[in-house]
């Protein structure tokens, strides 16, 4: 998986060898995050914009705010944080084009945005961005 110049990555990216699914990291993620930091875990999202659609499907969603490549997690905040939450072994994984140009976009727009591998590594960036938001 290549990351842009200028986007952080978190997490160990000579990791090789079986990991969760994206999916259960981000579970795991949010349930820590519910439970030590309740009052980010009320405002926290996921943006549900994964799977297949016709072509009048996304036309609607779009229409309805969907917005192609949002990050997993976004904590709306001064600086919002903006995470792209990817398997611990990056390799089984991929960036596509517009998730890049959506983090680029809110790094523009001042957010905190990173690339996170795995769920530790997702509560890592988190932490770096909540402590440098009690500074």
């Amino acid at each position: 998986m290549k990351v842009p110049a200028g986007i952080r990555v978190f997490g160990d990216m000579e990791f090789r060898g079986p990991c969760a699914s994206e999916a259960a990291e981000q579970v795991t993620f949010f349930a820590r995050l519910r439970k030590q930091y309740p009052q980010y875990g009320q405002i926290a999202l996921h943006p549900r914009n994964e799977g297949k659609r016709t072509h009048l499907q996304a036309a609607k969603e779009k229409a309805e705010g969907m917005v192609t490549g949002a990050t997993d997690i976004i904590i709306p905040s001064n600086p919002s944080f903006v995470c792209e939450l990817k398997r611990r072994n990056h390799t089984l994984s991929s960036l596509h084009k517009p998730q890049i140009d959506y983090m680029s976009a809110a790094q523009e727009a001042g957010c905190f945005v990173c690339v996170a591998l795995g769920a530790d590594a997702a509560w890592e960036a988190f932490l770096e961005w909540s402590d440098a938001k009690a500074q």
